[in-house]
Protein backbone atom coordinates (compact mmCIF):
# COMPACT_ATOMS: atom_id res chain seq x y z
CA UNK A 1 0.00 0.00 0.00
CA UNK A 2 1.61 3.48 -1.35
CA UNK A 3 0.88 5.96 1.73
CA UNK A 4 0.93 10.10 1.06
CA UNK A 5 1.28 11.39 4.64
CA UNK A 6 0.26 14.24 5.65
CA UNK A 7 2.44 16.19 7.91
CA UNK A 8 1.49 16.19 11.48
CA UNK A 9 1.13 12.15 11.17
CA UNK A 10 4.24 9.96 12.33
CA UNK A 11 4.98 6.45 10.48
CA UNK A 12 3.63 4.78 13.16
CA UNK A 13 0.05 6.82 13.21
CA UNK A 14 -0.28 5.78 9.34
CA UNK A 15 1.08 2.40 9.91
CA UNK A 16 -1.90 2.10 13.40
CA UNK A 17 -4.88 3.25 11.33
CA UNK A 18 -4.32 0.97 8.23
CA UNK A 19 -4.24 -1.84 10.39
CA UNK A 20 -7.82 -0.49 12.12
CA UNK A 21 -8.65 -0.01 8.56
CA UNK A 22 -7.83 -3.00 6.87
CA UNK A 23 -8.40 -5.36 10.25
CA UNK A 24 -4.53 -6.17 9.43
CA UNK A 25 -2.28 -7.03 12.68
CA UNK A 26 0.46 -7.38 10.81
CA UNK A 27 1.79 -3.72 8.74
CA UNK A 28 5.00 -3.16 8.29
CA UNK A 29 6.68 0.37 6.67
CA UNK A 30 9.49 1.25 4.69
CA UNK A 31 11.47 4.49 5.51
CA UNK A 32 10.62 6.13 8.19
CA UNK A 33 9.16 10.40 7.74
CA UNK A 34 9.34 13.07 10.03
CA UNK A 35 5.79 14.08 11.52
CA UNK A 36 6.66 17.33 9.94
CA UNK A 37 7.25 15.65 6.80
CA UNK A 38 4.82 14.12 3.91
CA UNK A 39 4.93 12.36 1.11
CA UNK A 40 5.52 8.66 0.16
CA UNK A 41 5.20 5.93 2.57
CA UNK A 42 5.44 2.46 1.20
CA UNK A 43 3.42 -0.03 3.87
CA UNK A 44 3.71 -4.02 3.78
CA UNK A 45 0.32 -6.03 4.52
CA UNK A 46 0.38 -9.44 5.63
CA UNK A 47 3.66 -11.96 3.99
CA UNK A 48 4.46 -8.71 2.27
CA UNK A 49 5.92 -6.73 5.69
CA UNK A 50 9.19 -9.61 5.02
CA UNK A 51 9.57 -7.37 1.19
CA UNK A 52 9.56 -4.31 2.83
CA UNK A 53 13.58 -4.64 3.19
CA UNK A 54 14.16 -4.79 -0.35
CA UNK A 55 12.78 -0.95 -0.65
CA UNK A 56 14.31 0.09 2.39
CA UNK A 57 18.06 0.45 0.12
CA UNK A 58 15.82 1.88 -2.66
CA UNK A 59 17.28 5.73 -4.02
CA UNK A 60 15.30 8.55 -3.13
CA UNK A 61 13.58 11.97 -4.10
CA UNK A 62 12.70 14.46 -2.15
CA UNK A 63 11.48 18.26 -2.57
CA UNK A 64 12.93 20.30 0.59
CA UNK A 65 12.52 23.88 1.97
CA UNK A 66 15.21 24.64 3.85
CA UNK A 67 15.54 29.04 5.52
CA UNK A 68 18.96 29.73 6.25
CA UNK A 69 20.32 31.77 9.08
CA UNK A 70 17.89 30.20 11.52
CA UNK A 71 19.47 27.16 13.34
CA UNK A 72 16.67 25.15 15.36
CA UNK A 73 17.55 22.17 18.13
CA UNK A 74 16.32 19.44 15.73
CA UNK A 75 17.44 20.93 12.26
CA UNK A 76 13.53 21.50 11.23
CA UNK A 77 10.63 23.86 12.05
CA UNK A 78 9.57 21.39 14.81
CA UNK A 79 12.39 22.40 17.17
CA UNK A 80 12.81 25.86 19.13
CA UNK A 81 15.07 28.06 17.70
CA UNK A 82 18.27 28.10 18.97
CA UNK A 83 19.80 31.47 17.11
CA UNK A 84 19.25 34.05 13.97
CA UNK A 85 21.92 35.57 12.40
CA UNK A 86 21.31 37.09 8.92
CA UNK A 87 23.17 35.36 6.17
CA UNK A 88 22.65 37.05 2.67
CA UNK A 89 23.89 35.13 -0.09
CA UNK A 90 23.04 35.10 -3.50
CA UNK A 91 21.91 32.20 -5.79
CA UNK A 92 25.25 32.06 -7.73
CA UNK A 93 26.64 31.74 -4.27
CA UNK A 94 24.45 28.43 -3.06
CA UNK A 95 25.38 26.95 -6.43
CA UNK A 96 29.21 27.15 -5.69
CA UNK A 97 28.96 25.08 -3.00
CA UNK A 98 26.29 22.33 -4.10
CA UNK A 99 29.25 20.07 -5.91
CA UNK A 100 30.57 19.88 -1.85
CA UNK A 101 27.08 17.54 -1.46
CA UNK A 102 27.55 15.31 -4.31
CA UNK A 103 28.59 11.86 -4.93
CA UNK A 104 29.65 10.26 -1.41
CA UNK A 105 30.10 12.28 1.27
CA UNK A 106 29.83 12.14 5.02
CA UNK A 107 27.31 12.84 7.32
CA UNK A 108 26.73 13.19 11.01
CA UNK A 109 23.17 11.67 11.96
CA UNK A 110 20.78 14.76 13.69
CA UNK A 111 20.01 13.54 17.18
CA UNK A 112 16.27 13.43 15.99
CA UNK A 113 16.77 10.11 13.97
CA UNK A 114 16.14 6.95 14.45
CA UNK A 115 19.27 5.65 14.69
CA UNK A 116 20.18 3.02 17.63
CA UNK A 117 23.40 3.60 19.84
CA UNK A 118 23.68 1.38 22.20
CA UNK A 119 20.35 0.10 21.53
CA UNK A 120 18.87 3.20 22.29
CA UNK A 121 17.30 5.37 19.48
CA UNK A 122 18.85 9.04 19.20
CA UNK A 123 15.07 10.04 19.14
CA UNK A 124 14.64 9.03 22.63
CA UNK A 125 17.80 10.53 24.02
CA UNK A 126 17.06 13.93 22.55
CA UNK A 127 13.41 13.75 24.13
CA UNK A 128 15.09 13.04 27.81
CA UNK A 129 17.73 16.17 26.88
CA UNK A 130 20.60 14.01 25.93
CA UNK A 131 22.96 14.76 23.06
CA UNK A 132 25.67 11.25 22.52
CA UNK A 133 28.02 11.53 20.29
CA UNK A 134 27.51 10.27 16.71
CA UNK A 135 30.03 9.14 14.23
CA UNK A 136 29.96 10.22 10.47
CA UNK A 137 28.66 7.69 8.02
CA UNK A 138 28.95 7.81 4.28
CA UNK A 139 25.93 8.36 2.26
CA UNK A 140 25.30 9.02 -1.70
CA UNK A 141 23.51 11.94 -2.53
CA UNK A 142 22.90 11.47 -6.87
CA UNK A 143 21.80 15.41 -7.42
CA UNK A 144 20.72 18.62 -6.02
CA UNK A 145 18.49 20.78 -7.66
CA UNK A 146 17.32 24.45 -7.14
CA UNK A 147 13.92 24.84 -7.95
CA UNK A 148 13.38 28.10 -6.11
CA UNK A 149 15.60 30.75 -4.45
CA UNK A 150 13.84 33.76 -2.35
CA UNK A 151 16.76 35.81 -1.24
CA UNK A 152 16.80 38.45 1.87
CA UNK A 153 18.45 38.17 5.21
CA UNK A 154 17.00 35.11 6.04
CA UNK A 155 17.29 33.06 2.40
CA UNK A 156 14.48 30.36 1.75
CA UNK A 157 15.56 27.67 -0.72
CA UNK A 158 13.89 25.24 -2.09
CA UNK A 159 15.42 22.31 -3.62
CA UNK A 160 15.09 18.51 -5.62
CA UNK A 161 17.55 15.71 -3.95
CA UNK A 162 18.10 12.87 -5.58
CA UNK A 163 20.10 10.45 -2.99
CA UNK A 164 20.31 6.95 -1.61
CA UNK A 165 19.23 5.36 1.42
CA UNK A 166 20.50 6.77 5.20
CA UNK A 167 20.57 9.96 3.76
CA UNK A 168 19.43 12.77 6.31
CA UNK A 169 17.88 15.44 4.57
CA UNK A 170 18.01 17.80 7.18
CA UNK A 171 21.56 17.52 7.86
CA UNK A 172 22.32 18.45 4.38
CA UNK A 173 20.33 21.69 4.95
CA UNK A 174 22.38 22.55 8.16
CA UNK A 175 25.46 21.32 6.22
CA UNK A 176 25.28 24.11 3.09
CA UNK A 177 24.11 26.30 5.74
CA UNK A 178 27.57 25.74 7.29
CA UNK A 179 29.47 25.83 4.08
CA UNK A 180 27.96 29.39 3.31
CA UNK A 181 28.70 30.54 6.83
CA UNK A 182 25.86 30.18 8.70
CA UNK A 183 23.11 27.25 9.92
CA UNK A 184 20.39 26.40 8.16
CA UNK A 185 16.86 24.27 8.46
CA UNK A 186 13.79 22.73 7.08
CA UNK A 187 10.98 24.42 6.93
CA UNK A 188 9.29 21.56 4.30
CA UNK A 189 10.10 17.78 3.32
CA UNK A 190 8.15 15.99 0.81
CA UNK A 191 9.34 12.54 -0.09
CA UNK A 192 8.11 11.73 -3.84
CA UNK A 193 9.94 8.61 -4.79
CA UNK A 194 11.31 5.72 -3.50
CA UNK A 195 12.73 3.25 -5.97
CA UNK A 196 10.26 2.95 -9.04
CA UNK A 197 7.37 3.41 -6.40
CA UNK A 198 6.13 7.33 -6.65
CA UNK A 199 3.98 9.58 -4.55
CA UNK A 200 1.39 10.14 -7.82
CA UNK A 201 0.42 6.69 -7.17
CA UNK A 202 -0.36 7.05 -3.10
CA UNK A 203 -3.62 7.34 -1.43
CA UNK A 204 -3.79 9.78 1.36
CA UNK A 205 -5.13 8.31 4.61
CA UNK A 206 -8.59 9.94 3.68
CA UNK A 207 -9.00 8.53 0.27
CA UNK A 208 -7.95 5.52 2.34
CA UNK A 209 -10.79 5.58 4.64
CA UNK A 210 -13.47 6.14 1.91
CA UNK A 211 -12.41 3.22 0.09
CA UNK A 212 -12.25 1.42 3.23
CA UNK A 213 -15.76 2.62 4.01
CA UNK A 214 -16.86 0.99 0.32
CA UNK A 215 -15.28 -2.01 1.34
CA UNK A 216 -12.43 -0.92 -1.13
CA UNK A 217 -8.65 -1.12 -0.70
CA UNK A 218 -5.68 0.73 -2.45
CA UNK A 219 -3.82 -2.53 -2.21
CA UNK A 220 -1.20 -3.63 -4.62
CA UNK A 221 0.39 -6.84 -5.28
CA UNK A 222 3.95 -7.01 -3.76
CA UNK A 223 5.32 -7.50 -7.47
CA UNK A 224 5.96 -3.80 -7.35
CA UNK A 225 7.85 -3.84 -3.99
CA UNK A 226 10.67 -6.25 -5.95
CA UNK A 227 10.59 -4.49 -9.70
CA UNK A 228 14.05 -3.50 -8.97
CA UNK A 229 15.28 -6.99 -8.27
CA UNK A 230 16.49 -9.67 -10.92
CA UNK A 231 13.78 -12.22 -12.16
CA UNK A 232 14.23 -15.80 -12.65
CA UNK A 233 11.09 -18.00 -14.11
CA UNK A 234 10.87 -21.33 -12.80
CA UNK A 235 8.77 -24.57 -14.50
CA UNK A 236 5.82 -26.11 -13.23
CA UNK A 237 7.74 -28.95 -11.04
CA UNK A 238 10.13 -26.28 -9.94
CA UNK A 239 7.35 -23.89 -8.95
CA UNK A 240 5.79 -26.37 -6.86
CA UNK A 241 9.18 -26.38 -4.58
CA UNK A 242 9.84 -22.38 -4.51
CA UNK A 243 6.11 -22.59 -3.40
CA UNK A 244 7.37 -24.66 -0.45
CA UNK A 245 10.05 -22.91 -0.24
CA UNK A 246 12.73 -25.69 -0.89
CA UNK A 247 16.16 -24.66 -2.09
CA UNK A 248 16.68 -24.17 -5.66
CA UNK A 249 19.04 -26.30 -7.49
CA UNK A 250 22.53 -24.47 -8.42
CA UNK A 251 22.30 -25.44 -12.18
CA UNK A 252 19.09 -23.66 -12.39
CA UNK A 253 20.71 -20.39 -10.93
CA UNK A 254 22.76 -18.25 -13.70
CA UNK A 255 26.07 -16.74 -12.30
CA UNK A 256 24.06 -12.87 -12.74
CA UNK A 257 21.53 -14.13 -9.98
CA UNK A 258 24.83 -15.44 -7.99
CA UNK A 259 25.30 -12.71 -5.51
CA UNK A 260 21.94 -11.52 -4.06
CA UNK A 261 18.29 -11.72 -3.65
CA UNK A 262 16.14 -12.35 -7.10
CA UNK A 263 12.43 -12.88 -7.47
CA UNK A 264 11.06 -16.08 -8.27
CA UNK A 265 8.29 -16.00 -11.07
CA UNK A 266 6.24 -19.19 -12.54
CA UNK A 267 5.79 -19.59 -16.18
CA UNK A 268 2.63 -16.72 -16.08
CA UNK A 269 5.12 -14.15 -14.48
CA UNK A 270 3.43 -14.85 -10.75
CA UNK A 271 5.49 -13.95 -8.38
CA UNK A 272 6.26 -17.20 -6.00
CA UNK A 273 9.36 -16.08 -3.80
CA UNK A 274 12.41 -13.73 -3.35
CA UNK A 275 15.62 -16.10 -3.12
CA UNK A 276 19.06 -15.35 -2.14
CA UNK A 277 22.07 -16.99 -3.77
CA UNK A 278 25.00 -17.47 -1.19
CA UNK A 279 28.19 -20.12 -1.91
CA UNK A 280 26.35 -21.75 -4.64
CA UNK A 281 22.87 -22.37 -2.90
CA UNK A 282 20.08 -20.29 -3.65
CA UNK A 283 17.70 -20.39 -0.32
CA UNK A 284 14.30 -18.61 0.14
CA UNK A 285 13.90 -15.63 1.69
CA UNK A 286 10.44 -14.50 1.57
CA UNK A 287 7.48 -17.05 0.13
CA UNK A 288 4.14 -15.27 -1.31
CA UNK A 289 2.99 -18.52 -2.45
Amino acid sequence: MLVDKAGGWTSHDVVARVRRLLDQKKVGHAGTLDPMATGLLVLGLGRATRAIRYVQDAGKTYIATAQFGVATDTLDADGAVLSRSPMEFDEGELRSVLPRFIGEIMQVPPMVSALKIDGRRLYDLAREGKEVERQARPVHVRSIEILDFAPGIYPEVTVKVECGSGTYIRTLADDMGRALGGNAHLTALRRTRIGRLTVEDAHTIEQLESLADAGSAAVSMPDVLLEELPHLAVDGGTAIGVRNGRPLPSDLVPHRLRNGPFCVIDQEGRLLAVYSSVGGKARSEVVFS
